[in-house]
């Protein structure tokens, strides 16, 4: 019989900003165990799912989320008893029902969320399948596994920084052909050598909140004569091997119907700000652009994507919240051509999956992407391998909770390594034998199987677990 859930307990943690969020542990009747906690934002679209907190001004600043932890010990851990963990749809559907909001501002979406990833953690646990392996069977939305590529923050600014530059996050972007561990090893050197350039230049070398550097330059673009200086004292060439992509953030730009920046005295209109845009891609190659208008700025976003949407990526983050009707929208209307995923913007696994699917289906790429309050739980390291992202953004390698999502992408991408090496040498061994009357099977020694069998495709569909000859981890 399959596993189902016995239990679930949440408690009250801190994040990496020491905000408190929901950590939620959940168990199965065969004696398995689950946990998972959720990110924070601190740069919040204002059309994102709400996260519920206390709002008591003598607990955690008003922050705290005991409330939300006594509702999920209590109400909702009593209504998932019994149920299996692989029907997660159903799971989702009933702790929206039980919200009845349009935006969980009865459960909050760190709630309710919480719950989600614990379930869809404890489905692939029942069938000893690696998580990244089963949301892949399940959800069918890539038809193998590879590995995403990587956009890594280098500097920060607006609410991420120190006041001292306005474009939230400047980032570098390895060429896609560059395999997962060889990006990981430019992102830390770049990352340390930024560090010596500006010592040498005399500028501030401290870190933001989410670990990107914030150095006292004089204008936005300053930023990108460092990191050219930076990339050209390096083993890399720089639009080749690496390019650059920004977090532009613009909601928080925005004041009185135009964009501040500090790189002039005067406000910029949106027609300037798509001259500012189309100069920094012509000039330092930055070929995403993230939030470059306030979310209700439509007409902007479309003109965006209709000057510079053939040779950039133009991201909707704050803009889309990873909401599906704002997403089918923003693709109906061609405001932006790529989604940032956040699974706390809407708050479950479902219909974060319904956003993934509807970009995918209208050949969108897709970014993986963390908040800046941040936990020490990989779940989005497996989950961006299990949908078939096009790129992850987890910040700087540089933060406790940041690098556990690369040091869990580097075990992701071994094991991806080590099953294809597998197959190979299973094929191999069939073709050598194939005049035999009888050829043995080898089993591929991997967690994951590279042809894995295809399963129904329908919100509930469970992958089953591979051949019992083969060892599996969780």
């Amino acid at each position: 019989m399959p596993a189902t859930i016995q239990g679930l307990y949440a408690r009250e943690i801190l994040d990496s900003r020491g905000i408190p969020t929901i950590e939620c542990t959940l168990w199965l009747d065969n004696g398995a165990i689950v946990a998972t906690s959720v990110p924070t934002g601190t740069s919040v679209g204002k059309y994102e799912a709400h996260e519920l907190r206390d709002k008591d001004p003598e607990h955690m600043i008003g922050k705290g989320v005991l409330s939300a932890v006594e509702f999920l010990n209590t109400t909702i851990a009593q209504s998932l008893i019994g149920k299996d963990p692989t029907k997660q749809f159903e799971i989702d559907q009933l702790l929206v029902d039980m919200d009845g909001t349009s935006n969980k501002s009865k459960l909050g979406s760190n709630s309710i969320l919480a719950v989600s990833q614990c379930v869809l953690k404890a489905g692939a646990l029942s069938l000893n399948v690696p998580l990244y392996y089963y949301i892949q069977q399940k959800y069918q939305l890539v038809p193998e596994l590879n590995m995403p590529s990587c956009i890594y923050t280098m500097v920060n600014g607006g609410e991420h920084g120190a006041d001292n530059l306005d474009l939230q996050e400047f980032e570098i972007i390895p060429a896609s052909h560059i395999d997962y561990e060889t990006s990981l090893n430019m992102a830390v050197t770049l990352f340390h050598k930024i560090e010596e350039v500006l010592s040498i230049k005399g500028a501030i070398h401290s870190t933001g909140i989410v670990g990107g550097f914030t150095p006292n330059l004089y204008s936005n673009t300053d930023v990108f004569e460092i990191l050219v200086e930076t990339i050209k004292a390096s083993p890399y060439t720089f639009a080749q091997d690496v390019f650059f992509g920004i977090d532009a953030a613009a909601s928080e730009l925005y004041k009185g119907g135009k964009y501040e920046l500090k790189d002039r005295s005067e406000p910029y209109t949106a027609k300037e700000m798509i001259a500012y845009y189309k100069k920094l891609r012509d000039l330092y190659h930055v070929f995403y652009i993230e939030d470059p208008f306030q979310e209700d700025d439509e007409d902007s976003w479309k003109a965006i994507t209709a000057e510079l949407g053939e040779t950039t990526k133009i991201v909707g983050d704050s803009f889309l919240v990873t909401n599906k009707e704002k997403t089918a929208a923003a693709i109906k209307n061609k405001t932006c051509n790529a989604v940032l995923v956040k699974p706390n913007q809407t708050g479950t696994i479902s219909e974060t999956i319904e956003v993934i699917r509807i970009a995918k289906e209208a050949q969108w790429q897709v970014i993986i992407s963390h908040r800046s309050g941040e936990t020490n739980d990989d779940f989005i390291a497996d989950f961006a391998v299990g949908v078939g992202a096009d790129y992850t953004k987890f910040g700087p390698p540089n933060r406790g909770e940041r690098v556990a999502k690369y040091n869990r992408l580097l075990q992701i991408h071994q094991e991806i390594i080590h099953s294809q090496v597998g197959a190979a040498e299973q094929t191999t061994q069939e073709t050598v034998h194939s005049d035999e009357s009888h050829v043995t099977q080898q089993p591929i020694a991997t967690t994951a199987p590279v042809n894995p069998p295809v399963v129904d495709e329908t919100p509930d569909a469970a992958p089953p677990p591979p051949p019992p000859t083969e060892e599996t981890t969780t």
